[in-house]
């Protein structure tokens, strides 16, 4: 199915909105870290570890914008490096993971109220669709 351009023209507003909300608001839920430091920080956690360069590929972000980024994590305590040679696997520390865990309680407790009012099972619709969107 070829989308309409009005339609491809809403769902691009749409995540504009979106993405600038959660740019905004991720100094309420983070406040002493920056929102691609929180990024990177989360894929880490999310995967168990992973390489700087892996990151690199996945948000598509200069090598030494993620170079910075995960030293600052480390300077935090926030990432740990484990193995040894070029190829070392960035994980989270427990105080990332703990970080991380406030900032998801927040994150849920505001998805919670804006969808309060959803009907049932539109909700797991829509995280259907945002997998489909971005495995695409």
């Amino acid at each position: 199915m070829t989308p309409t351009t009005d339609d491809a023209a809403e769902v691009q507003r749409e995540l504009t909105v979106f993405a600038r909300r959660v740019r905004a608001n991720g100094g309420r839920w983070h406040p002493e870290l920056p929102f691609v430091a929180h990024s990177l920080l989360s894929e880490i956690a999310a995967t168990g570890g992973c390489r700087a360069v892996d990151l690199v590929h996945l948000y598509q972000l200069d090598k030494s914008t993620v170079s910075r980024q995960v030293a600052d994590l480390e300077e935090r305590g926030l990432v740990v490096r484990v193995g040894g040679g070029r190829g070392r696997l960035l994980q989270a520390s427990e105080a990332g993971s703990a970080l991380l865990a406030e900032a998801a309680r927040a994150q849920r407790e505001e998805l919670e109220r804006r969808v309060a009012d959803w009907e049932p099972g539109r909700l797991a619709e829509f995280a259907g669709l945002l997998r489909r969107f971005n495995a695409g």
